[in-house]
């Protein structure tokens, strides 16, 4: 059997081998800037950027960090929110010959102090409210330049008069910053010149763009290394599947944060480097992205299910007019059919599932936009990209519709991790990335995830995958999230454990979701133990965390051992 069978469902304009342009990340802003000039490529809380205008801003970050001695391969921190400054910061590092490390803006000082620790970061660009954590461990980095902004440096008149009102009264404090020799402030660095800007030669196969830190499920999160040519072929690729759409004429949400490879790549890069306008969302507010759909007309809405359910479930949905969305590649999490269903009977656009890994940049599968697809499955390879299952036991191929694990190849995958040689050899075999991911083939070429190796359940004996009994869950009428984990049991080794939220309106009973469990699941996967709860943890891109509810179950069976 052809080891490659998705390939004959490729609708002719998708071709399986795509031409990578020979050129680092940042030169794709300076040919859109040349091409379309005066188009607008940003939308932020009613202002606006033209593509020139961007470029012009990133050559004057590039310049100023060249001025403070930034030389190429520089680690430069990131951590601010989807707004203008953070586009121009990523650019203007690149152009500087820098590496950009995304850091999430949530992120406590622990976890700042650790990530600049590890990818030696000389160089940080924060919001002013985040300046007192990156002050506070400052001493224990390496860090020697830091630069201020403000959301109010990009807000029109008058909101950038009113924003410090509120921002007084949201985090009760003032925001003052004064410059010295190590901090700086973004608007004296926009008012100078970007004459002194010296392009840095790159090669894009070997020179890094990106240190973007995995989610660090367990243990330290790592660094992965994401060339100029891992991200740009992703980008390409993107571009080739969405190939009804003249990118140029695209308006893109952005609700992913950048901060995450899958909203950088969707949304950002891919926006950059065509032409598309990006209407920028700071932070997820559920009525707000409805609203912003309703008087923006964005047409390209990448997301997660959590991000599409908790707009299906807003109490004002019927308000607001969500028609000018016309496609939607959801991951991060499995996409449950009924929220497939729904969304594309609200909007009238398409909504598919696809996969992905940080460590490949994200993307390598995705179902059809405009052709057949599959629910319930991740869909086919992207063109350039390969998959095999692995048999766990054997090392070798395993045969069609046998779960092992999912390996991937392609030039969206990673160099390797940051200073971790053992944990880059691990996942990178003969070219191979490991993904961790448990998954299977079908005779028609399409995959399927059945959960991570980590999070598949061993319970008396039988291997039990979560999200098969979640999908059965979302299926109920009252649920509006569900998660399943694996918790210590003395008895079974692990049991099986549900935790719920349920729609507005709604509340079931253990007894009633358990009928309805045993109707459509085997007695051994059936939950023993459910949760309800008002929200679960989520991830910034809105993956849910099973991790850490695992970590909380462990916590109180430790605390509860100790009172015995």
């Amino acid at each position: 059997m052809d080891r490659r069978p998705w390939h004959r469902h490729y609708p002719k304009e998708i071709a399986t081998s795509l031409t990578y342009d020979d050129k680092p990340l940042h030169d794709f802003l300076r040919r859109t800037a040349a091409l379309y000039p005066e188009k607008k490529a940003l939308h932020f809380m009613r202002n606006e950027m033209s593509f020139s205008e961007v470029y012009t801003a990133s050559k004057k970050m590039a310049s100023y960090l060249q001025s403070l001695g930034l030389e190429k391969g520089d680690r430069v921190a990131v951590m601010l929110p989807n707004c203008p400054q953070g586009v121009i910061s990523y650019y203007g590092t690149l152009m500087a010959g820098g590496t950009v490390v995304q850091t999430n803006p949530l992120y406590k000082e622990r976890e700042i102090e650790y990530q600049l620790n590890d990818s030696g970061a000389a160089f940080i660009v924060c919001l002013d409210i985040l300046l007192p954590r990156v002050t506070n461990i400052r001493g224990n980095t390496e860090l020697k330049h830091t630069i201020v902004t403000g959301i109010k440096d990009y807000l029109p008149f008058p909101k950038n008069k009113i924003y410090p009102i509120i921002q007084k009264r949201q985090y009760n404090m003032v925001v003052k910053t004064e410059e010295t020799d190590d901090t700086h402030i973004w608007l004296n660095m926009m008012d100078r010149s970007d004459s002194n800007y010296q392009p840095v030669e790159v090669d894009p196969t070997e020179d890094l763009a990106l240190l973007q830190y995995t989610g660090g499920t367990t243990g330290h999160p790592k660094g992965v290394m994401l060339t100029h040519r891992n991200l740009v072929a992703n980008v390409q690729m993107c571009n080739a599947w969405l190939y009804r759409m003249d990118p140029s004429e695209q308006i893109v949400l952005g609700v992913l944060p950048f901060f995450h490879v899958y909203g950088m790549t969707t949304v950002m890069n891919m926006s950059m480097m065509y032409g598309s306008k990006m209407i920028l969302l700071p932070k997820f507010d559920t009525k707000e992205v409805l609203k912003t759909i309703h008087k923006q007309k964005p047409t390209l809405f990448p997301g997660a299910p959590t991000i599409y359910i908790g707009l299906l479930h807003h109490p004002e949905l019927k308000k607001y007019d969500l028609s000018s969305i016309e496609a939607c590649i959801s991951g991060s999490a499995p996409l449950p059919a009924e929220v497939q269903d729904q969304f594309e009977s609200v909007t009238g656009g398409r909504l598919v599932e696809g996969y992905g890994l940080t460590e490949t940049s994200p993307v390598t599968h995705s179902n059809f936009v405009w052709a057949d697809r599959v629910n319930g499955s991740i869909g086919v390879p992207w063109p350039d990209t390969d998959c095999k299952i692995i048999n766990m036991e054997t090392n070798e191929e395993a045969a069609v519709g046998e779960v092992g694990e999912v390996a991937v190849k392609g030039p969206q995958v990673m160099k390797g991790y940051w200073g971790k040689r053992q944990e880059t050899d691990n996942v990178l075999q003969n070219g191979w990335m490991c993904t961790g991911d448990m998954g299977y083939m079908d005779e028609e070429g399409y995959f399927y995830i059945v959960d991570r190796k980590k999070d598949m359940i061993i319970a008396g004996g039988y291997n039990i995958y979560p999200r098969e009994v979640e999908e059965v869950l979302y299926e109920h009428e009252a649920v509006q999230e569900a998660v399943v984990a694996g918790i210590p049991d003395a008895y079974r080794g692990e049991t099986v454990k549900a935790y719920i939220v349920f729609k507005a309106g709604y509340k079931e009973t253990e007894e009633e979701l358990n009928a309805f469990c045993r109707k459509n699941l085997a007695a051994f996967k059936v939950p023993r133990i459910y949760e309800f709860r008002d929200e679960l943890p989520k991830t910034a891109v809105g993956k849910i965390l099973r991790r850490k509810l695992i970590d909380e179950e462990k916590e109180k069976m430790g605390q509860n051992s100790n009172t015995l």
